[in-house]
C-alpha cells in the first residue's frame, strides 16, 4: 500500500473515530483501515490509536502526526489542482468571506467580472461580520477591515479604510444649514453600531488636533450598514462613510463630502482593508488570479491602496 494511501485511510479514521465509518465513507473495508494503520504504526515504531473494545482514541503521537498528516494531503491536493491548471483553463471552486457591506461597494462586481472571464470557477461568497476562521471555515481567502495580527495568515492592503462626513443634496436643502462643530447636534443623524465602535463619544480630527465629540442622539441607528446607506442617499441623515462606499455616489452627485477639514480619526476596524489568506494558498493559482482581479477593479475605481 502507498504511503498517501496509508495517511489518507489514517486521517478518515481519525475523523470518524472508527475503523469501520472511515471503511465506509472511503469505500473500502475495515481490514483494509487496519492494515494502513498498522503499517504506519510499524514505520514510526509507535502506536497512532489506543484501542479498546468500547472505544479508540488518537495517542499524543497519533495526534502529532495527525496534523502532518492532514498538511502533507492538502499540499498534494494543491500540487495536484496547479499542474492540472496549468494544462487546463482555471476551474474549481474558490471560497470566499468578507463583511456585508462589502459586496454592493466592490465585491459583486469583481465576482461578475472574475465568473466572465473564468466560466469554469465555482464561487462561494459567505458575507457576514463574523470574521470566521480561514481554516475552520474552508475559506480560501478573505477581505476583512478588522485586526490582521495574525501570525498563521499572509494580509495585503488593498483600500485604504478613511471616513468621511456625508449626505445627499436633498438633505441639505430640507436641512438648510451646513454641519458645523457647533450645530453638528441638531442634525440628524444615520450611525452604525457595532461592537468595536464608541456608543458615546466620536474622536476627530481638526487642524491637527484631535477632539472628542460626545456623539448625539442618533435619528437612526442600526448595526446593517446597507440599511444606513440607503437612508442616507434617500435624504434621511448625516453619516460618516468610509471613502471606497461613499466614492461612487460623490462622483455621480449623489453624495456630498461635509467639512472636509474634519477628519473622523482612524477608523475603529483599522486603517486598511486587507485581503487575507493562509501561506500555503500563495502559490494556488485561482487564489492569486481572483486577487489580481479585484485589484485591477478597485484600480479601475481609484479606489486602490497602491
Amino acid at each position: 500500500m502507498d504511503k498517501m494511501t496509508a495517511l489518507t485511510m489514517f486521517v478518515a479514521a481519525a475523523d470518524h473515530g472508527s475503523f469501520s465509518r472511515a471503511a465506509e465513507h472511503l469505500g473500502k473495508t475495515p481490514s483494509a483501515i487496519t492494515k494502513a494503520i498498522a503499517q504506519l504504526e510499524s514505520e514510526l515504531g509507535t502506536l497512532l490509536f489506543e484501542r479498546t473494545t468500547r472505544r479508540m482514541a488518537l495517542t499524543e503521537a497519533g495526534q502529532i502526526y495527525l496534523e502532518g498528516a492532514r498538511q502533507a494531503l492538502m499540499q498534494l491536493q494543491l500540487a495536484g489542482e496547479e499542474v492540472d491548471q496549468l494544462q487546463h483553463a482555471l476551474r474549481g471552486s474558490l471560497r470566499i468571506t468578507a463583511p456585508p457591506a462589502f459586496g454592493p461597494a466592490f465585491l459583486s462586481q469583481v465576482c461578475s467580472r472574475f465568473m466572465a472571464e473564468y466560466p469554469q470557477v465555482r464561487l462561494e461568497v459567505d458575507l457576514n461580520d463574523n470574521n470566521d476562521d480561514l481554516v475552520d471555515g474552508g475559506y480560501d481567502l478573505a477581505l476583512r477591515d478588522g485586526p490582521t495580527d495574525l501570525p498563521e495568515l499572509i494580509a495585503q492592503p488593498l483600500l485604504e479604510n478613511r471616513v468621511m462626513l456625508c449626505a445627499s443634496p436633498a438633505y441639505l436643502a430640507r436641512k438648510g444649514m451646513d454641519v458645523t462643530l457647533d450645530n453638528y447636534a441638531q442634525h440628524d443623524w444615520l450611525i452604525l453600531r457595532h461592537p468595536q465602535l464608541s456608543r458615546s463619544f466620536w474622536w476627530v480630527e481638526s487642524e491637527g488636533q484631535s477632539i472628542r465629540l460626545r456623539q448625539p442622539v442618533p435619528r437612526l441607528a442600526s448595526d446593517n450598514y446597507d440599511l444606513l446607506l440607503t437612508c442616507l442617499l434617500e435624504g434621511q441623515g448625516v453619516q460618516f462613510v468610509p471613502h471606497w462606499s461613499a466614492a461612487p455616489y460623490l462622483e455621480r452627485g449623489e453624495l456630498v463630502e461635509l467639512m472636509a477639514g474634519l477628519w473622523r480619526a482612524q477608523s475603529a476596524f483599522g486603517p486598511w482593508v486587507h485581503v487575507l489568506y493562509l501561506p500555503h494558498r500563495r502559490n494556488t493559482r485561482k487564489v492569486r488570479v481572483f486577487i489580481d482581479a479585484l485589484k485591477a477593479y478597485l484600480q479601475d475605481a481609484r479606489l486602490a491602496a497602491i
